[in-house]
């Protein structure tokens, strides 16, 4: 009766014996990697595109659309908020505006549609 163990009590064990060895190597990983990407954020954010974004402001925007997008986007715009800070939800915004701005001949195309349909 002594030699039987709980399930519990084995996952302890091995989580102790293997876990003394690999928790100092994650201390000692992770201390490099909070050093460096504070490197690399300082030389981004001098960057025109991302000034812009910081002051872009859509507190005011009160419609919700839902995108679907692809997981490589999707694992951007993640590692973006985590570079910069700026969620994912501005970056769209402020993208979409830019792309419309850039682009009046999208403008064009709807008011063409528009004057067509009352026809």
């Amino acid at each position: 009766m002594e030699k039987m163990k709980s399930l519990a009590d084995q996952l302890r064990e091995q989580m102790v014996k293997p876990g003394e060895k690999s928790s100092t190597v994650k201390v000692k990983k992770g201390v490099e990697n909070n050093s460096v990407p504070k490197k690399k954020v300082n030389k981004v954010i001098n960057s025109s595109i991302l000034k812009a974004l910081n002051e872009y402001d859509n507190s005011n925007h009160k419609s919700m659309v839902h995108f679907r997008f692809n997981k490589p986007t999707v694992d951007f715009l993640n590692q973006f908020k985590i570079a910069t800070g700026i969620d994912a939800t501005r970056f769209v915004a402020f993208s979409v505006r830019h792309l419309i701005e850039t682009y009046p001949e999208l403008k064009t195309i709807i008011k063409q549609f528009i004057q067509n349909s009352e026809l």
